[in-house]
């Protein structure tokens, strides 16, 4: 794209040898002041949204998702979902081919995912209605809501449901074909059940999340999630860091998907950066010292 500081012939003069008046000039500067503002946010936090820009600067929302094409064109920023991040390079997600079993996971990182899973316990224990996803740090937050009163968890999840051991005062497990290895319950009946109700919270897991959205290595259990996602109010992902920057073969959705995600360190400048651009409140949970 041509440099805007490229030389025009001299504006006309009026009678006393003032510039005339031209019709483009005011849009012309407006436009560098846009662009200019847009890259000082840019500079100052690494990404943009371009509502706030839009509000800041009095003009559309399509104004400033011009001036971001515009700006993208010439590798000033690039554009992600209702904003934009600093173009630093992208770094390499890695890809997670095979799922390792329950037990492997739950493992793996194990502290990490029991401070998750405390937080996010004392998130939706106010909350009538849980959707409570099949995986491990949900796992773990299903033994935290065991004496909660008045809570209705709902899941396909045969694991979520023995952690909770009877103690919760009601719980619904999804009916359909069980995915042996997962203890998890899936297929057309499940997802019709569950498509008919509504919850106050969705509750979820991930095997990976980048700054285009969050990963399942199972079809079956991905569209579980969906269901969640769509039927719920509040829609919460749980993560641990290590599974930042990585993917498997399912994309489940967007971080435009979630309200909120929880997480035991703060995220990589680039997914921090989408994250804030979608407007997902990031909460990170204390890991005790020394684990």
């Amino acid at each position: 794209m041509a440099d805007d500081l490229s030389f025009e012939p001299s504006a006309p003069r009026g009678p006393h040898g003032e510039n005339a008046p031209r019709g483009e000039e005011r849009p012309r500067v407006l436009s560098q002041v846009r662009h200019a503002r847009i890259l000082d946010q840019l500079g100052a936090s690494g990404a943009v949204s371009v509502a706030t820009i839009a509000a800041e600067l009095g003009v559309s929302d399509m104004t400033i998702r011009r001036d971001l094409l515009e700006l993208e064109r010439d590798g000033r920023l690039v554009r992600v979902h209702g904003g934009a991040v600093a173009p630093e390079a992208p770094p390499v997600a890695i890809m997670d081919s095979d799922e390792p079993s329950f037990d492997a996971r739950l493992r793996r990182g194990l502290e990490a995912k029991d401070a998750i899973a405390t937080l996010a316990a004392s998130l939706v224990a106010g909350h009538r209605t849980v959707a409570v996803d099949v995986g491990t740090t949900t796992y773990l937050m299903a033994k935290h809501l065991r004496d909660v009163p008045h809570i209705k968890v709902f899941t396909n999840s045969l694991r979520v449901s023995a952690a909770l051991d009877g103690t919760a005062p009601e719980v619904y497990v999804a009916g359909g074909r069980v995915r042996a290895d997962e203890m998890s319950v899936w297929g057309p009946t499940a997802i019709a059940q569950f498509e008919k109700l509504w919850f106050d919270v969705a509750v979820i897991g991930a095997s990976g999340v980048t700054a285009d959205g969050f990963f399942d290595y199972s079809f079956e259990d991905a569209d579980m999630k969906r269901v969640y996602l769509r039927r719920a109010g509040i829609r919460i992902l749980l993560c641990d860091a290590a599974k930042f920057q990585r993917m498997s073969l399912v994309q489940v959705g967007a971080l435009t998907d979630i309200n909120m995600l929880v997480t035991d360190a703060e995220p990589p400048p680039r997914i921090a950066a989408a994250l804030a651009a979608a407007r997902v409140d990031v909460r990170v949970a204390p890991v005790p010292a020394g684990t």
